[in-house]
């Protein structure tokens, strides 16, 4: 019973640290895509706020 629970247990940190991965790779992609796309953006912006 013991063993199991250490299983269990080892299992569940592995899915916390999978998870934290997933989440810092998104995060890098987030900001990458909006560094690339911020000059479009601001253009944009600029233009809507000009045309008001």
């Amino acid at each position: 019973m013991t063993e199991f629970l250490q299983k269990l247990q080892d299992e569940a940190g592995q899915t916390m640290a999978e998870y934290a991965v997933v989440l810092g790779v998104i995060t890098i992609a987030v900001v990458v895509t909006l560094g690339l796309l911020s000059t479009k953006i601001s253009d944009v912006l600029n233009s809507v706020i000009s045309s008001m």
